[in-house]
């Protein structure tokens, strides 16, 4: 009897503990605080994602204006003084700028390529398409999609050994003959590219006007695949950024690839407007799923890398810097070359495969068409000054608050050292720094005057201790081994890698 009433005394007690206990959080204050921060930063994502997004749209979109605008322009002049240099009897004088042997030959890549694809039939390539298993279509689009980012990747480093091929120095006359072979290969890369997106754009065309719209579905379900490759993988700084970059010009790429899925639609029914009514909720799916995709994979990335929201602010920043460093007199790169190499976005055969849709799709017949087509480039003008000044006020605002202005007046190392066209003063500093003694000497006083390549650029300390002395192996020795190992933005251009490789 005793025994049972020590039980019945212990089960009561257990229920009433159960009952009536309570919670102390504020014993574990810093767990539950940093928690909560983790909420805030997954719910500040979306907007900061979303400024940087938008802000990369426009710098994208002025880019690729500039293909259609200013770059016809530039081309014109440069033939006018090509051919009035030597009526004029200026032997002393270059007959072209190298900015301008750059764009004259941008315009014969351009014209090369639209004439080759004159040869390939739209129509023909979307019925080949069509015939195919939904399958099929699900792993070509899968496998372009790859193809995209390599050949994206490699085609920088095509046309930018063109344009020095072209405007290196040249002791003998016959050394200009190198460039033909850079020339070629420049135009069978913007052709390839520009194959290989109309082939996305025709799969794409494809899912939009199949009747159950189950190849639609699962190609936007694709993107979420993406979420599982890249979020449970460590991030730092660097390869966030590069990520984003990435995103940005992933987005624009597709929103053009729906404007022309949208104009050959058009172009089959007559452009009658009430069918774009019909294609406007797949347009809607396509683009919501993009967006989805992106706001829960940076979030959660910040979230597993304890990364805060406000670094898409210096992201933005950064790319802010590109632009106005660009603008400056004695600027290296041009502003497009500037957003090519950090977004991966090249502009040429995306324009070309635009230019090649629209002259196919609409009929320019009369003087009244020729007057319209006259008034549509002076409205595309004017967006494009629009644009790049808003660009340009706004990416002042943005270098002021993140209290980068003294850097404008410093060149970046890098640039100094690898541009061809640099003055003499920056052959002899990029000699100093590639002196093998004195390294950390000559480490210390550059960096300092380093730009956007190297804003953001460099880990943290006990990181890159830890990388240095996992390569190495010495502990002593860090500081000797230091320069061989390069931070991801010190490469002003893109990279596919999403993380760092030790």
């Amino acid at each position: 009897q005793h025994v049972n009433t020590l039980i019945e005394a212990d089960v009561q007690l257990f229920i009433t503990t159960e009952l009536t206990r309570g919670y102390f959080l504020e014993h574990n204050e810093a767990k539950y605080t940093e928690r909560r921060e983790r909420v805030y930063t997954c719910l500040r994502i979306p907007k900061e994602l979303e400024k940087l997004m938008t802000f990369g749209f426009f710098l994208c979109l002025d880019t690729f204006l500039y293909v259609f605008t200013l770059l016809p322009l530039r081309v014109i002049l440069a033939l006018l003084r090509l051919f009035t240099v030597p009526c004029c009897g200026l032997s002393g004088s270059r007959l072209l700028q190298p900015a301008q042997v750059c764009d004259v030959l941008k315009g014969f890549i351009m014209v090369l390529c639209y004439s080759m694809m004159s040869y390939v039939d739209y129509s023909m390539m979307y019925h080949l398409i069509r015939g195919q298993s939904v399958i099929k279509l699900y792993i070509i689009y899968n496998m372009l999609e790859v193809a995209d980012r390599l050949f994206s990747s490699f085609g920088q480093d095509i046309l930018d050994a063109l344009y020095w091929t072209a405007t290196e120095p040249k002791e003998k006359k016959r050394a200009h003959i190198g460039v033909i072979p850079h020339f070629l290969m420049a135009v069978l890369y913007v052709f390839l590219h520009a194959i290989l997106i109309m082939v996305q754009a025709t799969t794409l065309n494809v899912a939009f006007n199949s009747h159950n719209k189950s190849l639609l579905t699962i190609m936007m379900s694709n993107n979420f695949v993406e979420i599982k490759g890249s979020v449970f993988k460590k991030f730092e700084k660097n390869n966030l950024f590069q990520m984003s970059n990435s995103d940005i010009k992933e987005r624009f790429t597709n929103y053009i690839l729906l404007l022309i899925v949208c104009l050959r639609n058009m172009e089959q029914f007559s452009w009658n407007p009430d069918h774009l009514w019909v294609l406007f909720p797949d347009v809607v799916m396509v683009i919501a799923s993009e967006v989805a995709v992106d706001v829960v994979k940076h979030a959660f990335i910040t979230k597993f890398n304890d990364i805060s929201a406000d670094v898409y602010g210096e992201y933005r920043a950064s790319l802010a810097f590109d632009l106005v460093s660009s603008r400056q007199k004695n600027a290296y790169t041009d502003y497009s070359d500037s957003v090519s190499r950090r977004m991966g976005f090249i502009p040429l055969p995306l324009a070309l495969l635009l230019i090649r849709v629209v002259t196919s799709s609409v009929k320019i017949q009369g003087s009244l068409s020729f007057m319209c087509v006259l008034l549509f480039y002076l409205g595309m003008i004017t967006l494009k000054v629009l644009n790049s000044i808003v660009l340009l006020g706004t990416s002042c605002m943005f270098v002021k608050e993140a209290n980068m202005e003294e850097k404008l007046f410093h060149p970046p190392p890098s640039a100094v050292s690898s541009q061809p066209t640099a003055d003499k003063e920056g052959a002899s500093l990029a000699s100093d720094i590639a002196q093998p003694t004195n390294m950390a000497e000559s480490a210390a006083n550059v960096l300092p005057k380093s730009d956007s390549d190297t804003f953001l650029t460099t880990p943290d300390d006990e990181d890159d201790d830890k990388i240095i002395n996992s390569d190495t192996g010495l502990e002593g020795e860090g500081v000797s081994h230091r320069t061989p190992k390069k931070d991801l933005l010190e490469i002003d251009r893109f990279t596919i890698c999403g993380n760092r490789i030790d």
